[in-house]
């Protein structure tokens, strides 16, 4: 920072600087607050301010937001406001910087826009990246969507975009600075001091759950050649059909409620005596009895529709157990207490 001609302080120097930096308008409410001696004496000190580094300005910010949160508390509540004056004074990218040290709690999602991405859009931001990127964007997916981008994907591609997905676990600020480059900055968050967790074996276990049943056996197949611990460890997270039968009275009320009653007939064709009991049991009398008259009639089906049908079943289960209206328990599921 230029020394400035006349003698003052480095606390009226910072409040120069910080004051210069906030702009026109900001910086005349500032000068309304002050005394005439205090306008004076800071004016004197910002008119010798001749130049300013970008590592002083934002070690000024820095230390200005700290004593804010420390004194007053206000910083953790002026978000929205400090990330506009921020990055007006420093660009957008520098300010979510400073502010997300100095108010760790303002990060939310490290990229929570793509919750308002379709996924063609997606599929086309990331055809031609390298594969750590295709899996770290998967992987802040729901599993819903991340099913529908992986399954776009060259079939080459899937089980090495899976496989990264199951082994990530702390991304530096750099690779989700590398992801915000793809997205072409539409991020809500930019990069933040503390790695986020993304992904990791349950993430890659849950995409796994909407895949269907030929292109999961196909993916994972791939996925032993190279590490069987790990294939292993995807299928144990995944939330399968059979699953369901662990879950409690209400849930699977809930969820049978939602299922057409042909594509449960479908499903229980394949399913052990135990789990249809345990399943209709949840039924009224009526529907349940509705149910086992159309499986006999129903004849021989093939297996691969019977897998299908479990699927969007659990599918569906898991998209009510994200939004609360159920308790899903078991392998991949919640665990009860």
């Amino acid at each position: 920072m230029t020394k400035p001609r006349a003698a003052f302080g480095p606390a009226t120097q910072d409040a120069a600087v910080l004051m210069l930096m906030f702009g026109e308008d900001l910086a005349a409410d500032i000068l309304r607050n002050l005394s005439p001696a205090e306008v004076q004496h800071l004016s004197a000190a910002a008119y010798s301010v001749e130049d300013v580094h970008e590592a002083d300005a934002e070690r000024v910010l820095e230390d200005f937001l700290t004593r804010l949160a420390d004194e007053t508390g206000l910083a953790y509540h002026a978000t929205g406001y400090m990330r506009t004056v921020l990055s007006d004074a420093l660009g957008p990218d520098r300010a979510q910087s400073v502010l997300a040290r100095i108010n760790p709690l303002s990060l939310e999602r490290p990229i929570e826009v793509l919750d308002w991405m379709d996924p063609q859009a997606i599929i086309e931001a990331i055809t031609d990246e390298h594969p750590q990127i295709m899996a770290l964007v998967i992987a802040c997916l729901d599993s819903a969507r991340g099913s529908v981008v992986l399954n776009s994907l060259e079939e080459e591609l899937q089980p090495e975009i899976l496989r990264r997905i199951a082994t990530l676990g702390s991304v530096t600020p750099e690779a989700l600075f590398d992801l915000e480059q793809v997205l072409q900055r539409k991020f809500k968050e930019s990069s933040s001091s503390s790695a986020s967790q993304i992904g990791g074996v349950r993430a890659a276990a849950r995409i796994m759950n909407f895949m269907r049943s030929d292109t999961e056996a196909r993916i994972l197949k791939d996925i032993r050649k190279d590490d069987k611990d790990l294939m292993t460890a995807i299928q144990d997270s995944m939330f399968v059909f059979d699953s369901l039968g662990k879950s409690d009275d209400r849930s699977l009320q809930t969820l049978l409620r939602s299922i057409e009653p042909e594509l449960l007939v479908l499903a229980l064709k394949g399913a052990d005596d135990t789990l249809k009991e345990r399943l209709l049991s949840c039924m009224s009398v009526r529907a349940a009895a509705g149910i086992r008259d159309e499986m006999q009639a129903l004849g021989p089906i093939r297996l691969s529709d019977v897998q299908d049908a479990q699927k969007r079943i659990v599918a569906t289960a898991r998209e009510m157990a994200d939004a609360g209206t159920i308790v899903l328990a078991g392998r991949g599921g919640e665990e009860m207490v």
